[in-house]
């Protein structure tokens, strides 16, 4: 009984303290060269997405090139963040408790039409904390596919890059709790 009571203590101990020391690896400070002194490091696994690799680098680069409070980088070795492909009748979108943290489906079909670096770079400012807006013009990134499918933009303006920025602005953020899943 003693034995058994132990191993559910240590169990519930480690299942509460390794998601808060998880995220403590992927935000070592990276210095980016620019009037900001040091930014949250994102580390992402894009393996699980092979076809949009190159989409998912861009869309992260999209946003690295706009804010400077974090910073998302390739590197399964520390990922946080991990992307995914498939079939899903709902369409692309992110499972994240909005602080780096869960992964980011792409659905096949939604990637045939709609601009795939813009789906990526959109599912990602959710990851970064940033909700839907999609009543919002293609300007905005997280209009998502209100916008409609000629829309191409896949950079965030201004105002997110601050929410982002403002957001990120102590380094990382702690969990706010469960995943949530945010088309």
């Amino acid at each position: 009984m003693i034995k058994k009571s132990f191993l559910s203590v240590a169990v519930g101990a480690a299942m509460i303290i390794a998601p808060l020391t998880a995220g403590q690896a992927a935000a070592a400070p990276q210095t980016t060269g620019d009037v900001h002194a040091a930014a949250t490091t994102v580390c992402y696994d894009a393996s699980g997405a092979p076809s949009f690799a190159s989409e998912i680098a861009q869309g992260a680069a999209n946003w690295n090139g706009s804010v400077g409070n974090v910073q998302l980088v390739n590197d399964p070795s520390c990922a946080t963040l991990d992307y995914y492909e498939g079939n899903d009748p709902s369409g692309s979108y992110a499972y994240t408790d909005g602080h780096g943290n869960g992964y980011i489906f792409i659905d096949y079909t939604q990637a045939q039409q709609y601009y795939t670096v813009r789906i990526t770079a959109h599912e990602t400012g959710h990851v970064l904390g940033l909700p839907d807006h999609y009543q919002g013009p293609c300007s905005e990134l997280m209009s998502g596919g209100g916008p409609g499918p000629s829309c191409t933009n896949a950079y965030p303006n201004a105002d997110e890059a601050g929410r982002v920025n403002s957001l990120w602005a102590n380094g990382f953020r702690a969990a706010r709790g469960e995943l949530e899943k945010i088309y």
